[in-house]
């Protein structure tokens, strides 16, 4: 299987007012409770592993944003797929280790 980076922003549809940082919160679980490397960052987080799986684990944070109330979810994804299996977050940030 492929190895693969996936960095994903997710922006669920909320009602007026209401406050998207519980929904991100929860769609970050989701990936905590997948047991892949990730990386959260400022805008967006990243994940790594097989791309079948990665895929998976965005379906269940869209699910997630639907379980809380979301009726629309607009996820924005970057997607590297390293055949000879060597796509890592780790490697991508070798020369910057403290994101500087």
């Amino acid at each position: 299987m492929a190895q693969a980076l996936l960095s994903i922003q997710i922006l669920p549809k909320v009602n007026g007012g209401e406050d998207v940082i519980p929904y991100v919160d929860r769609a970050i679980e989701v990936i905590k409770a997948s047991g892949v490397t990730y990386r959260v960052g400022p805008l967006e987080t990243t994940l790594e592993g097989e791309l079948d799986h990665l895929i998976a684990i965005v379906k269940q944070m869209n699910d997630a944003m639907f379980e809380m109330g979301s009726p629309q979810v607009m996820s924005q994804i970057k997607l590297v797929v390293n055949k000879a299996g060597e796509a890592s977050i780790a490697k991508q940030l070798t020369k910057y280790p403290d994101g500087q």
